[in-house]
């Protein structure tokens, strides 16, 4: 059907006569100037932002500017330059990201989005972890793009952008002071509202003057509307958005509940009959605040160990330029092939191989290995690991979500966002449940209309007030979400959905060392003086004197257990990978290695090797030995105990070497032990 009239509806520009362009929107045909324009609308149209067209102030000249924002910077995100930050290329056209998702309140939200979602031609996969937020989608770029799918979230009711850790923590601030504010608004109001409502309640019995009942009808009102209007906005507009989409979430019934009572009562006060019921609705809107609040509390905080993980990685790095010139850029920006400075104590910032330099890494975020590592030039470092020693140039080799520490995340993500069985199962009932609640409203109102209009309307109230659905949609996850924030802050990671209900069904545990069965801090075991004469706080002193300036873990744990004053040390010099050297008094010293010490023509003794052995020398030999390791936790033999009187098979994975991981196996009593592992290995 061709459009009539002379204006474009779209930028109010004339349409050129004999033009047969148009577009349909709510159901009635508008006129378009052109093709851009067209496609333009067409757009909005097919995502559901019609509303855009009510809310613009006036028309434009410049179609760009009547694209909404959201449409406007999805197409951003198709390029290769920005993708190279978030997305990852696996075989052939298939891509994978991370995202973050706004808007999310419930389960139901969670199941509203992956369905929608993974019907979309293109789309293999698309998982939301309720408790950051995240989702991981999969898609084939020769079917789809990634501006379509964020557009096809906005079109239900959500935003959809890369995952970035900065934007993330400010958007769980919003969402705390949001909920913050309403609950005190709730409060507030229910406290007022309760108060007159006791008042009122004391008349029916002891009698009230009627301008008297009725002022405290309006005073109620005008502290339940903010509630209502303000407070209890998110369920309205969750429930609204699950109508649109003709599913029945667990706000339809709560939404309906708050304004059927609050219409009531509304309609109560002005005509001056019949009940209200202000301090039910503010209360119950109270309640419901709160209980979300908390659950969202602990959502916040069971996603905080995916956070720091990715917080690992660096956002500066400095680049060297082919002519040596240094510059600061964010990690992003950087590509294969680039040179990067990393100074002693920086992050590095991605996985490379070291061109120019010795230094020591500490890698044990990531492997668990507990001491530094020497790395030269032609070794891999990877990105997220602290340099310790002296400055390295590193090549970048790979970069944005083909680094270890992306793959490591993508991981931890993909197994959090599994759903235990029984939260697939509690999202199936849902649904059903709030139908039949629905059903189960109007049975009883009709059963119990003869006893009167009004008597109905309180019973159906009620029903639905008290079979809100909320315990089913909301309190399985915030269980798991809880139990799985619990044992993270007790040190244990849960990696997969269904872990805690096959908990039950265990044969095997197995336990990461370092951090886990022990304190994942090094520290001075022992004490060995070679020489005669010596004090063992004279050494303890020399050591962590020589080591004060060091930032090596190694040196933290004797400069913490030397119970000495420290004294000068004059031309100190740091040997990566071997040790310190100084003039103390006049006599050279060195602290490192055996090799290290034995360059002067003593070598030390041979070392019980379930230790990392430190020596001490001076020209003349060896002075002393310190044994420096990790001592298992206090609690950690107890625990095993326990479990091995369960009837469980205890296995203990670790980064150090075979010596150190048996060692420590055998004073916990497991049996079996694997060293020398890789975080993949693992």
């Amino acid at each position: 059907m061709a459009a009539q009239g002379k204006t474009c509806f779209h930028c109010g520009l004339p349409c050129p006569e004999g033009s047969d362009y148009s577009v349909e929107i709510e159901q009635v045909v508008r006129p378009m100037c052109c093709p851009g324009c067209q496609a333009v609308a067409q757009a909005i149209v097919d995502n559901d932002l019609t509303s855009f067209y009510h809310l613009r102030d006036e028309t434009s000249r410049n179609a760009e500017e009547l694209v909404p924002a959201a449409l406007r910077e999805a197409e951003i995100f198709d390029r290769e330059a920005v993708q190279a930050s978030f997305v990852r290329a696996e075989e052939g056209e298939i891509r994978e990201a991370s995202l973050i998702m706004e808007g999310i309140v419930c389960a139901a939200c969670v199941w509203l989005s992956e369905r929608h979602v993974t019907a979309l031609p293109g789309v293999l996969s698309f998982r939301v972890n309720y408790a950051t937020h995240r989702a991981q989608v999969r898609w084939d770029n020769s079917r789809i793009s990634l501006s379509e799918i964020l557009r096809a979230i906005a079109a239900i009711g959500y935003l959809a952008h890369p995952f970035d850790p900065g934007r993330q923590e400010a958007l769980q601030k919003k969402e705390k002071r949001q909920a913050l504010w309403r609950i005190a608004i709730a409060g507030f109001g229910a406290m007022q509202v309760m108060m007159l409502a006791v008042a009122m309640y004391a008349g029916d019995y002891g009698g009230m003057d009627a301008d008297l009942r009725l002022f405290m009808r309006w005073v109620s009102l005008l502290l339940a509307t903010p509630v209502v209007l303000y407070s209890a906005r998110p369920f309205f507009i969750a429930a609204w958005r699950d109508l649109r989409q003709r599913q029945l979430g667990m706000d339809v019934p709560v939404a309906l509940a708050i304004g059927a009572a609050y219409g009531a009562s509304l309609v109560a006060t002005v005509l001056n009959r019949g009940h209200v019921y202000f301090d039910s609705v503010t209360m119950f809107t109270f309640f419901l605040l709160t209980g979300r609040y908390l659950e969202m509390a602990a959502r916040h905080r069971a996603g905080q160990v995916a956070e720091e993980l990715v917080r690992l990685r660096p956002a500066v790095a400095t680049r060297v330029g082919a002519d040596g010139r240094r510059e600061s850029v964010p990690v992003s920006e950087l590509a294969v092939g680039d040179l990067i400075r990393m100074r002693p104590g920086d992050t590095i910032a991605t996985d490379g191989c070291i061109v120019e330099g010795h230094t020591e890494v500490d890698e044990s975020l990531l492997t668990g290995e507990s001491l530094p590592l020497g790395r030269g030039p032609g070794d891999a470092v990877i990105g997220g690991t602290l340099n310790i020693t002296s400055p390295i140039t590193v090549a970048v080799e790979h970069v944005g979500e083909d680094t270890v520490l992306a793959a490591i995340t993508r991981l931890l993500d993909r197994a959090q966002g599994e759903k235990p069985r029984i939260a697939r199962l509690a999202d199936r009932i849902a649904g059903w449940f709030v139908a039949a609640i629905l059903v189960l409203g109007v049975a009883v109102g009709l059963a119990w209309w003869g006893a009167g209009p009004e008597r109905a309307f309180t019973i159906v109230l009620s029903v639905l007030v008290v079979t809100c659905p909320c315990a089913l949609s909301l309190a399985t996850p915030a269980a798991v979400t809880t139990a799985t924030g619990a044992l993270t802050r007790r040190g244990l990671l849960v990696t997969r959905g269904h872990a805690l209900e096959t908990l039950a069904r265990t044969t095997h545990m197995v336990f990461d060392k370092t951090g886990t069965l022990t304190e994942g801090r090094l520290v001075l075991e022992a004490v060995h003086v070679l020489r005669e004469g010596l004090a063992t706080e004279r050494v303890q002193a020399l050591a962590a004197s020589l080591e004060r300036d060091s930032e090596h873990p190694l040196a933290r744990a004797l400069s913490e257990a030397c119970a000495g004053s420290l004294v000068a040390v004059a031309a100190p010099r740091s040997v990566p990978g071997q040790g310190v050297e100084g003039i103390i008094d006049g006599r050279r010293y060195r602290l490192g290695s055996d090799r290290f010490v034995a360059e002067w023509g003593t070598a030390p003794p041979e070392p019980d090797d379930t230790a990392s052995w430190v020596w001490l020398a001076d020209e003349a030999g060896v002075l002393a030995g310190f044994a420096i390791g990790d001592r298992p936790r206090a609690e950690a033999a107890a625990a095993m105990q326990a479990l091995r009187e369960m009837g469980l098979q205890l296995v203990m994975l670790s980064g150090d070497r075979e010596a150190v991981a048996a060692a420590v196996a055998s004073e916990l009593g497991i049996d079996e032990v694997h060293g020398r592992l890789s975080p993949d290995a693992k």
